[in-house]
């Protein structure tokens, strides 16, 4: 069963002398591949839970150590359906981050915006889309951040997000 508060109360800070587990790197691999060109595989939805069941196994018995290994259990969770696991993305994410591992910042950005947006929050950095009966469109943004803040995170300003969905209709066509 995944409880959230007993994973969060077992997260210490990644090692960051730990070497990076090739299993938590192979199955990150796996989940991309699942998605390139940002479309999901055939099947990936039932991989996705394998991968997420296999990552948490790996956690359980402390084998997720380095900022790498925190990075790519992250991405593996992000890709779940619950708000826990965007929860957990975020702060695996956010502890990689700060130990240096650098894609680990927009992950954490990415994964703090997909929780704000489960919750039917205005995200912070401008990095969820949502379809909208056939048309591609920014999911609401909290005016408050600005693109300083985003800049920190490896977020693109605002504007460019905004027009990234308009390139996503333009790629995808009428729909």
């Amino acid at each position: 069963m995944f409880s959230l508060p007993e994973i969060l109360a077992k997260l210490a800070d990644p090692d960051r002398e730990a070497p990076g587990d090739p299993e938590l790197r192979e199955l990150f691999e796996r989940d991309q591949d699942d998605r390139r060109d940002g479309v999901l595989r055939d099947g990936g939805g039932g991989r996705d839970l394998a991968r997420r069941a296999r990552c948490m196994e790996k956690f359980a018995a402390g084998e997720v150590r380095s900022p790498g290994d925190y990075y790519h259990l992250a991405m593996v969770m992000q890709h779940g359906g619950l708000a826990e696991h965007y929860h957990l993305a975020f702060e695996l994410s956010r502890r990689a981050a700060d130990a240096g591992c650098r894609p680990a910042r927009r992950s954490a950005a990415a994964a703090l915006d997909r929780w704000l947006l489960h919750m039917g929050l205005p995200q912070r950095y401008g990095t969820q889309y949502v379809d909208t009966g056939g048309h591609w469109s920014l999911y609401r943004v909290d005016p408050v951040t600005t693109d300083a803040e985003r800049a920190v995170w490896d977020v693109p300003p605002l504007a460019e997000a905004l027009a990234r969905a308009e390139e996503m209709n333009r790629a995808d066509g009428p729909r």
